[in-house]
């Protein structure tokens, strides 16, 4: 049985086209992946539909409320489904979460707005708090977006050619190495001898070099961690 994503939004109109383009909207056309994508406010019970109000104790902007966003969730969650709120104060997404994500039937991803969500959300109705970087933006649809995109690329079959899932960045402890096209010459800048030699033993030993010297410079972090096969 293939994963089926809700996505509940108040702005649904910004992931069509991203759910149509490239790899992801052909998982989706070929069925490896279902996506529907909800607008919160067909939860909401009042004539203006609101969706949010002014925060208890003061302060700035506005906080969405508990009554529709725990309705459309009570209403689309299944028995075992993943019900997920994207947040910056949430755990930081990382490629061992977007794979063990690509492993369920069912999850439910809430958008968050504003100030953020009433804090009763959280408590009744949330599973797990995703971050995807130390940064706020004005709603949490990209954060959705890009979390969906991550896993997806996990599911058998979304990816063309399964063999990149093992030599892209954040695989084990190490960035990606650099890739060439062709032309061999551009601009007076080479395509390094190594990777038109043939030889693939000596070229896998150029892309592990590189991909150290990068992870050295760029995340040294990353080094310290254990090692993933």
């Amino acid at each position: 049985m293939s994963l089926h994503i809700d996505v509940l939004t108040l702005f649904p109109r910004m992931l069509e086209g991203f759910l149509a383009e490239s790899i992801l909207g052909k998982a989706i056309e070929t069925k490896k992946l279902g996506v529907a994508v909800h607008d919160l406010r067909a939860w909401c019970t009042d004539k203006h539909r609101t969706a949010d109000d002014r925060p208890f104790g003061g302060g700035a902007g506005m906080v969405m409320k508990p009554e529709p966003v725990v309705a459309a969730i009570e209403q689309l969650q299944t028995p075992g489904c993943r019900r997920i709120y994207l947040t910056p104060d949430g755990t930081p997404l990382t490629e061992k979460i977007a794979r063990e994500l690509s492993t369920q039937q069912h999850i439910i991803f809430l958008s968050g707005h504003y100030e953020g969500i009433d804090q009763r959300i959280r408590d009744l109705v949330i599973d797990q708090e995703i971050s995807i970087g130390d940064y706020v933006l004005t709603n949490g649809t990209l954060p959705a977006a890009v979390t969906i995109d991550a896993l997806a690329r996990f599911i058998p079959g979304v990816l063309g050619d399964e063999k990149s899932l093992t030599h892209e960045s954040f695989t084990g402890r190490f960035l990606d190495f650099p890739q060439y096209t062709r032309p061999a010459e551009f601009r007076g800048q080479s395509v390094p001898k190594v990777l038109l030699s043939g030889n693939h033993t000596e070229i896998e030993k150029w892309r592990h070099e590189e991909r150290v010297k990068k992870t050295r410079l760029v995340r040294p972090d990353l080094l310290e961690k254990p090692y993933t096969s």
